[in-house]
C-alpha cells in the first residue's frame, strides 16, 4: 500500500475540498492540482495558485491554497512536498502555506518547510469594499518551502 501521486483538474480538487476540508471552501482558482491516491482510490488534494496576498504576488510565488485529506497516513505530507517539488520545477522561487494555530504543521514540517511565524489574520472588508467572510479570522502560522 503505497501513496502515489497523480495529476488532477480543478474541478475535482474542488469537490474533495468540498466534501472533506475542515474550514475552508474551494478555491475559484489554481495554477495546479495534484492528488495522492492509495490503491487507486483518490484519498487526498492539494490545490496551489497565486499567492491570496497581492503583496506577495509577484509572479514568482505560489501558494498552497487547499489541503485536504480523507484521514489517510502522510496523505499531507505527500501533497505538500508534490507541491513543493512541482513549484520548484515550473521555475517559481518561492511558495507558502499558512496553517491555523490549532494544527500542528508537521506534515508541513515532514515535506521540508519551515515556520516563519505568526501572519494575517483579520476580515477582509472593509467600509469601502464590504465582503462576507468565509473564512476562518484569526492569524495564521506562515510556512514556506
Amino acid at each position: 500500500m503505497k501513496l502515489q501521486i497523480v495529476h488532477i483538474e480543478l474541478d475535482e480538487a474542488a469537490d474533495f475540498v468540498t466534501r472533506f476540508h475542515r474550514h475552508h471552501i474551494a478555491p475559484i482558482g489554481h495554477k495546479f492540482s495534484i492528488g495522492v491516491e492509495l490503491n487507486g482510490s483518490l484519498v487526498g488534494v492539494a490545490i496551489t495558485g497565486r499567492p491570496v496576498s497581492r503583496i506577495l504576488d509577484d509572479g514568482q510565488t505560489l501558494e498552497v491554497t487547499r489541503v485536504a485529506t480523507d484521514g489517510t497516513k502522510n496523505a499531507s505530507s505527500a501533497l505538500y512536498g508534490a507541491c513543493r517539488r512541482a513549484c520548484f520545477a515550473l521555475g517559481y522561487k518561492r511558495l507558502f502555506s499558512y496553517t491555523l494555530p490549532t494544527e500542528t504543521g508537521s506534515s508541513l514540517r515532514a515535506a521540508g518547510y519551515r515556520c516563519l511565524g505568526i501572519a494575517g489574520g483579520g476580515s477582509w472588508s472593509v467600509p469601502s469594499r464590504p465582503r462576507l467572510d468565509k473564512h476562518p479570522l484569526q492569524k495564521k502560522f506562515k510556512w514556506a518551502a
